[in-house]
């Protein structure tokens, strides 16, 4: 599956904003949760800093139990 790009009105954006922003969480504490457990990976490489910065280019992916899903920061 192609990521989706998700656009971002600044230069930058948290790895929790964009989770939310991108409906790859839900809610905060969700992104949270996903982080935490290690599920989401930017540019391949697991994140567990929900503060991540996240600029354009960046993916991000989370995985589920029904498969990966991803966004790229546009």
């Amino acid at each position: 599956m192609t990521p989706e790009p998700v656009a971002i009105r600044e230069d930058m954006i948290r790895l929790g904003q964009f989770l939310k922003l991108a409906n790859l969480a839900d809610s905060g504490t969700e992104a949270r949760d996903l982080i935490q457990d290690g599920e989401v990976s930017v540019n391949g490489e697991t994140e567990t800093r929900r503060g991540r910065q996240l600029h354009c280019g960046d993916t991000v992916t989370v995985a589920r139990p029904g498969g990966e899903q991803s966004a790229i920061v546009a």
